[in-house]
């Protein structure tokens, strides 16, 4: 399949800088897929127009700021990002910039805050390095304290941005766990959800069902071969739980929305993989959806609106029509209409439901 068929132009003032005032006054298209109609809404609308009896299934992972900045040893600014906690306490695998100028055994640090060394290279250019915290705290407790939050390349930030207090704030689901702090990116469409929308759910007794997806970087990959089945996925680590499984599994009770992209693809990872019905499963997601495919976790879809030549963009025109490749082509004529009706696009942009 030609990559080029998951191109599209994109005014670049469609791209969304910052989010909406309100996390529920992002606007909503609502895609029905057995007639074909399109719907234009507002996120805060959204029990309205769930299917009855809908169940959500959410990823309830909390993003880590993961941009640690520091300095070599000559003087020359370093920046850390950090990507996965290595195999022994306070080890990290990380990005490095200027990573080529940082040899192994090259040590960096920030003043009164840390001292680190790399240890190793993968031939991807990773770095695993050793941090030694001023005063004996965790790595994940000094990316709290002087981290900033890892917002894409698509979002604009100047050093000492005046938003990025509020980024720290809203690139994060009001549902996080903070007991789940691996994300080195939001899972976008739960950026939407308010406690007003969460309490509406609930009025109208809509379930939650929560799992973990470890969101990594490899989700802003575009995919650069010519061919889509050429292209390297990427792969992130995910679990759930007992009850979520068990509820993934009981197709009598409602249709399974997926909250975002990340929940569709745990679901149908562990769902390929035969993941047992009452028993909680976790294993790292190496699915690769495009069309055309089938789907056997998920009914319904809520996402926001994807970059071109992106991985995701393949999963919803997938998702848009199961075992046949028109989602494709269909993809593109709602991306075109949301462009025309001046949706934002992209991680701070609007939301689309598919059911």
């Amino acid at each position: 399949m030609e990559t080029s068929l998951f191109d599209y132009h994109l005014p670049p003032g469609r791209i969304a800088q910052s989010p909406c005032a309100r996390r529920d006054r992002s606007r909503l298209m609502v895609v029905e897929r057995a007639s074909q109609s399109v719907r234009h809404s507002v996120f805060a609308q959204l029990p309205d127009h769930l299917p009855p009896r809908a169940r959500l299934f959410r990823n309830n992972v909390s993003v880590l700021k993961a941009r640690l900045r520091g300095q070599k040893q000559t003087g020359g600014a370093v920046e850390c990002f950090l990507l996965r906690p290595g195999a022994t306490q306070n080890e990290w695998l990380c990005l490095i910039k200027p990573g080529r100028r940082l040899p192994v055994g090259a040590r960096f640090f920030l003043e009164n805050f840390y001292k680190a060394q790399i240890i190793s290279k993968t031939p991807e250019g990773q770095a695993l390095v050793r941090f030694e915290t001023t005063d004996g705290q965790s790595v994940l407790d000094l990316s709290e304290r002087i981290g900033s939050v890892p917002l894409p390349p698509y979002i604009g930030r100047e050093k000492d941005d005046a938003r990025a207090e509020d980024d720290a704030r809203r690139y994060q689901t009001v549902y996080a766990d903070p007991a789940q702090k691996n994300a080195v990116a939001a899972p976008t469409a739960g950026l939407h959800f308010s406690k007003e929308v969460l309490a509406a759910l609930a009025q109208k007794s809509v379930p939650f069902f929560d799992l973990t997806l470890h969101v990594g970087l490899g989700t802003f990959r575009p995919i650069q071969s010519e061919q889509v089945e050429d292209h390297p996925i990427h792969r992130e680590f995910y679990h759930i739980n007992a009850e979520t499984m068990a509820a993934l599994h009981d197709t009598t009770a409602g249709p399974r929305v997926a909250v975002g992209t990340t929940s569709l693809r745990a679901i149908e990872d562990a769902f390929k993989k035969s993941a047992p019905a009452k028993k909680a499963f976790e294993a790292e997601a190496d699915i690769f959806i495009y069309p055309p495919r089938a789907f056997a976790g998920v009914d319904a879809l809520l996402t926001n609106f994807h970059l071109p030549r992106s991985t995701l963009l393949c999963l919803v025109s997938a998702f848009l029509t199961p075992e046949k490749t028109d989602g494709i082509a269909w993809l593109k004529e709602l991306y075109a209409e949301a462009i025309k009706e001046n949706y934002r696009f992209f991680s701070y942009g609007d939301a689309m439901l598919i059911i």
